[in-house]
């Protein structure tokens, strides 16, 4: 008998308990990957981002000797296994919004031909939903959530599964292009190798290094995660008690956090988790917002983190912050504009953790903060990229300022000589602004 296993964003061979349930089963394995989601074709996201994903599915194709067919859409998938008379179609729990939804649509469909959609283990150490209260009810408010996920064991990482039933490719009408037309590193082996880097060299720095944008303190991790290319519960299986390892289990206990609160409240997805914010007044601009998508706001810090987006497919977390909370708490736009110009940018995207990340920063999501919290981006600048490092590398016309006056140009006589534009708002203003908006709906 010949099932199906559909990888979609776990893409990887080993700690991956659906892909070992499906090998065990006894049954040939045809092994595939669908390019579009129920939230996003392929062809409308970013070249930047169609090539990482073109990456990820070219090393996971060498992992499986080339057995992997790749589809266009998830509908393509429930053709291919009616007319093979599949019986079985194994697949990773989505916890996801839009993910929850297209199993559920791809479940619909199957049955119609008598096959059936079998969920394994998804790709987080706890998953949503087992996180509660002594109540029963969920968390809202991370701290407490942490304290209590931090309690359940995730189980250490499974064996690799026996590869040998797996079937060779089939033909297929979409043509995925693996060749990348710009260099990107993906892939499970990558992912390991970056764990082990960081675990060596800079887990040690992580608390006190990870928000400056001007180094390389991260994990970088993101994308693999993102992708599946890891399990978090193989990154935890290496974490000790040091105070880097402390903080970046932390990181991960919020990609979880996210996700449980996702799980919980699927509307979050585009909708406010606060629904009283929706009732605040806001703007939207075409020219300003192509502004602050292409860098072009006259704010150093900002710029350069939306230049970081369009060349790299990624942004500092820190700076992910600073770019949110002036397009939200600046320029008066709603947090969904940005948090889908991220979803067709990043690399790493992941949609809990995108939309509750906005969420948080404007004021309206998790956090206990309140909307008072106003992010500086030039005194974020200074704090975070002190001697302008990073601005300088993302912004070539500031390229002639020293030190820390990159994030000042306006104070420097030859700061505007190479083209830099002009500020569009005054933040002082703008400030002032969002906070007789939020007293307006308080009023209210």
């Amino acid at each position: 008998m010949v099932s199906v296993f559909w990888f979609r964003r776990d893409l990887r061979i080993k700690d991956h308990p659906a892909l070992f349930q499906a090998l065990a089963s006894g049954d040939e394995i045809l092994l595939v990957a669908t390019a579009d989601t129920l939230g996003a074709r392929f062809s409308e996201l970013s070249t930047i981002r169609q090539n990482s994903l073109r990456a990820s599915w070219r090393e996971l194709k060498k992992s499986l000797s080339g057995k992997l067919t790749i589809l266009e859409s998830p509908k393509d998938l429930v053709a291919l296994a009616q007319s093979m008379g599949i019986r079985s179609v194994y697949v990773s729990s989505a916890f996801d919004s839009q993910g929850f939804k297209e199993l559920a649509a791809i479940e619909r469909d199957l049955q119609s031909s008598e096959t059936k959609l079998i969920r394994g283990e998804g790709n987080y150490a706890v998953s949503p939903g087992r996180v509660r209260k002594s109540d029963g009810t969920p968390y809202r408010v991370y701290t407490p959530f942490f304290n209590e996920w931090v309690k359940l064991d995730p189980g250490t990482p499974i064996p690799e599964g026996n590869l040998s039933a797996a079937m060779p490719e089939v033909e297929s009408s979409f043509n995925a292009r693996l060749e990348l037309s710009v260099g990107i590193l993906a892939g499970e082996e990558y992912a390991l190798k970056t764990l082990e880097r960081f675990l060596d060299s800079r887990v040690d720095a992580y608390a006190d290094m990870r928000n400056r944008a001007d180094v390389g303190g991260t994990s970088h991790l993101s994308h693999a995660l993102s992708h599946g290319e890891i399990h978090p519960r193989t990154i935890l299986s290496r974490l000790g008690n040091g105070s880097g390892e402390s903080v970046f289990r932390k990181e991960i206990a919020w990609r979880e956090f996210y996700a449980d609160v996702m799980w919980h409240n699927p509307e979050t997805l585009t909708d406010y988790l606060n629904p009283k914010f929706a009732e605040m007044k806001y703007d939207f601009d075409e020219q300003i917002f192509a502004k602050w998508c292409s860098g072009q706001t006259g704010y150093p810090m900002v710029d350069a983190g939306m230049r970081q987006l369009l060349q790299d497919g990624w942004m500092h977390n820190r700076v992910r912050m600073i770019v949110a909370s002036f397009l939200v708490k600046d320029l008066h736009f709603e947090w969904q504009h940005g948090a889908k110009w991220f979803e067709q940018n990043l690399t790493d995207f992941d949609p809990a953790s995108n939309s509750h990340g906005w969420q948080w920063t404007a004021g309206c999501g998790t956090d206990a903060s309140p909307y008072y919290r106003v992010f500086n981006p030039v005194m974020q600048g200074l704090k975070f990229d002190p001697n302008g490092d990073y601005v300088r590398k993302y912004i070539p016309e500031l390229s002639h300022l020293t030190g820390a006056n990159a994030h000042e140009p306006w104070e420097d006589p030859h700061g505007y000589s190479k083209g830099y534009p002009k500020r569009i708002v005054d933040h002082a203003e703008e400030r002032n602004e969002s906070l007789r908006r939020l007293e307006a709906i308080k009023t209210a």
